[in-house]
């Protein structure tokens, strides 16, 4: 049987749009402690919230599996974000009305963060987020926790990578315009500018564009040995992919972790084939990397990637600070977040500094021939 677009959509929505509960007769009882999620159910960023949605569940069912925290079963409630910053301020404001909501997770996209960011300092409650502008976390905000590595450590190892491995100095870096694209093309850049490299063109675009062509002619005339990209959405990745490859261009391309999203991949067949990428999910990254990626694939049937892989993470830290701190009273909650140190996670291993980031370092695969295989990780220094 072929699913059209419309019936997966359809049935996405039916997936998601209810509460995620483990033991019906526990919520019956009011035993259970509830996380909440905002995730994309609807709009351009829908597939990858069905991924994200399928890493936190899989976490959720091995902490239940395991007794819980304090004796209790963990819930999830989920609301659609509708893949806008205005759905991701409702979605969290509907379930930040629900008091016996503990703690949060929130989106893997900068700008629907910074959206929601006011909201969230003004509850009080932690909030995991995937988002990687680097001054989510730089904004006095004590309640976001990062659970990918942010751009200020992709920006620097895609540059090394490029100049040092490739041996690369002609560079197009390509960014989109918002918050995260902005963030990314900056750190690239300054990650550059360290090495002695000027970019012999840097060039924005605007999120869901459908004709990249006057971008690939930038790209081509520019005389660039090598491209440098971060793609907020992985539709517009796979667009812009063929179209490079329809206009002649093959320089190699180093890109942020939507090159090497299932999603992309799919989109974008073939036209990725042969490129780089800085993964914060590896599969053959680690042990645990592996175990994580063995176990969704048994659910799913289906690679992960690190959509999954860090809600799968915030799950299971944020069960690991309720039971070390032993409470769910949120400054508690907060101290336990911070005082994470060498745990190992499906992403890296966490130890969360002052400013909430836990993860600081990335790795390096490339795309062959729509495998993603692991070339090595990278532990970056901390910026000051």
């Amino acid at each position: 049987m072929k699913l059209t677009r419309r019936d997966f959509a359809a049935g996405l929505a039916v997936g998601v749009a209810a509460p995620y509960v483990i033991g019906s007769a526990a919520r019956a009882q009011g035993a259970t402690i509830k996380i909440g999620m905002v995730l994309p159910v609807t709009g351009s960023a829908a597939e990858q919230g069905k991924f994200a949605l399928n890493g936190a569940k899989l976490a959720l069912e091995t902490v239940n599996k395991a007794g819980g925290v304090l004796g209790k079963q963990l819930e999830l409630v989920t609301e659609d974000d509708q893949t806008t910053n205005p759905g991701v301020v409702l979605a969290f404001s509907k379930l930040a009305a629900q008091s016996e909501i503990v703690a949060f997770l929130g989106s893997i996209r900068s700008t629907q963060v910074h959206a929601m960011a006011p909201d969230v300092l003004k509850l009080g409650k932690p909030m995991a987020i995937g988002g990687t502008d680097p001054n989510l976390t730089k904004m006095g905000n004590k309640w976001l926790f990062r659970f990918r590595p942010n751009d200020s450590y992709s920006g620097s190892v895609i540059a090394d990578y490029g100049v040092n491995t490739l041996g690369k100095k002609k560079w197009a870096v390509l960014h989109s315009t918002d918050a995260f694209g902005t963030a990314g093309g900056k750190a690239l850049t300054e990650g550059l500018s360290k090495l002695g490299v000027t970019p012999v063109i840097d060039q924005g675009y605007s999120n869901q564009s459908q004709d990249f062509t006057p971008v690939v002619l930038a790209i081509k005339q520019s005389g660039a040995d090598v491209l440098g990209s971060y793609f907020t959405f992985e539709n517009d990745l796979g667009i812009f992919a063929r179209q490079l490859r329809q206009l002649g261009v093959t320089i190699p391309w180093v890109g942020s972790p939507s090159i090497v999203g299932v999603s992309s991949i799919r989109l974008a067949g073939a036209t990725l084939h042969g490129t780089y990428g800085v993964a914060d999910y590896a599969e053959d990254s680690s042990e645990t990397a592996k175990a994580y990626g063995k176990a969704y694939r048994d659910a799913y049937k289906l690679a992960p990637d690190n959509q999954s892989a860090w809600t799968h993470d915030a799950i299971n830290v944020l069960a690991k600070a309720i039971n070390t701190a032993k409470s769910t009273d949120p400054e508690k909650m907060r101290e336990a977040i911070l005082a994470i140190r060498k745990y190992p996670g499906a992403e890296g291993e966490y130890n969360f500094d002052a400013n909430g980031d836990g993860l600081h370092g990335y790795n390096i695969v490339k795309n062959e021939k729509g495998n993603i295989v692991f070339d090595k990780h990278i532990e970056a220094a901390q910026p000051t």
